[in-house]
């Protein structure tokens, strides 16, 4: 494990939690209203950060069979690239690919990457397996229908690393392509019953191969592996365990331990510097990778 530690990162992070517990709510909502309310807030640039003006930006539909996906494509190069797949977070209930362009421009602009940044299908509509089969879907989808290079990798943040690495587990099992690399951000991989979106998520219902990362049987054959994570965060235990387990079956992985700062801040790095330098290590960590 690697500690990136600066003395800003604590009071960053203080001051962004205070400044997000003293928004305004709404008590008279139920949780679905107000999930729906959230989902269509636009992200504050003060705290989100602006999209990097180096790159062009294309809105494409994804069509897969039965339904249809948005996303978005940033490129920095006309030439044919490397395809990274890059999925937001938002506790498999919410969020969406807006909330993450500074993050999404940077590493296709620094990374020399195409960034395919794409919005999957939500629980309590659209419950488990539905997004993890999306992510499935899309890097077949990806390989035949957008202008890259051949090569592809696959990240995300929260949410999204759990939908990342449960597709690379699908397509390990299923004997498809699978990517050259795996970008795990601060990653769900293990059963939360205690979590907000446990129920909506999962429910009652059979949990499929690949949902819960960390239960799976065997890890070997997987991409080599990026793992981020934040002292601050309840995830950080599941981020250690998976990398653990990944090592044990032979997967090269590598786990950056970003320290006193919080889940999800990638999505903060107007805020967090932590945030910034994340992007950063992530453009370069693809350009090591791809050459």
């Amino acid at each position: 494990m690697t500690i990136v530690d600066n003395p800003q990162f604590g009071p960053e992070t203080d001051a962004l939690l205070k400044r997000l517990a003293d928004l305004p709510a709404n008590p008279d909502l139920d949780p679905y209203q107000a999930l729906l309310l959230d989902r269509e807030d636009l992200p504050d640039p003060a705290i989100a950060g602006e999209p990097d003006p180096r790159v062009a930006t294309e809105d494409i539909s994804v069509d897969l069979p039965g339904r249809t996906l948005q996303a978005r494509v940033y490129r920095h190069s006309i030439r044919p690239r490397p395809i990274l797949l890059w999925l937001h977070g938002g506790g498999f209930v919410g969020g969406d690919l807006r909330d993450i362009e500074y993050a999404t421009s940077r590493i296709a602009a620094d990374g020399n990457v195409t960034v395919v940044s794409v919005n999957y299908r939500l629980a309590p509509e659209d419950p488990c397996p539905a997004g993890l089969q999306d992510v499935y879907d899309t890097l077949g989808w990806l390989r035949e229908h957008l202008h890259g290079d051949g090569r592809i990798a696959i990240g995300g943040q929260s949410a999204g690393g759990a939908l990342a690495a449960g597709a690379c587990l699908l397509a390990r099992d299923a004997g498809t392509p699978l990517p050259e690399r795996q970008i795990l951000c601060y990653p769900v991989l293990d059963l939360d019953p205690s979590a907000d979106w446990h129920e909506w998520y999962f429910g009652t219902r059979e949990i499929p191969a690949g949902a819960v990362p960390l239960q799976a049987a065997s890890l070997k054959g997987l991409p080599p592996t990026l793992m981020l994570a934040a002292g601050r965060d309840w995830l950080r235990a599941d981020a250690v365990a998976y990398t653990a387990r990944l090592e044990q079956d032979g997967v090269p992985t590598e786990l950056i331990e970003y320290a006193d700062t919080m889940h999800a801040f990638l999505n903060f790095p107007a805020a967090l510097s932590a945030g910034r330098h994340a992007v950063e290590l992530i453009a370069a960590d693809l350009r090591a990778t791809f050459g």
